[in-house]
């Protein structure tokens, strides 16, 4: 099937780009605490889907990000570490 010309293609409304925010952290963890309020804020003001992993649970995690949490990924790439910057967060995910 050929592709249609983008002069045609000029009132397709552009569908945003579905965002996930991932929290790696452990219970009983201070800094982890502060980063679930950061994260929970920014992702329910845009929108964005976000989860939580306790890498007490996931020996993979644990290996990797043990000596980093709260770890925090933006559509599985690692976006920051220890403190989540609010502003920081909210820009990457709205660009």
């Amino acid at each position: 099937m050929a592709c249609m010309s983008s002069l045609f293609r000029r009132g397709e409304k552009k569908v945003p780009r579905e965002r996930l925010v991932t929290l790696i952290g452990k219970p009983d963890c201070h800094l982890c605490e502060d980063a679930q309020a950061v994260v929970a804020k920014v992702c329910g003001d845009l929108g964005v889907v976000w989860e939580e992993k306790d890498i007490t649970q996931d020996a993979e995690l644990h290996r990797e990000y043990w000596e980093q949490i709260p770890v925090v990924l933006v559509d599985g790439a690692q976006h920051t570490f220890w403190r989540v910057d609010e502003d920081r967060l909210r820009r990457a995910l709205a660009g």
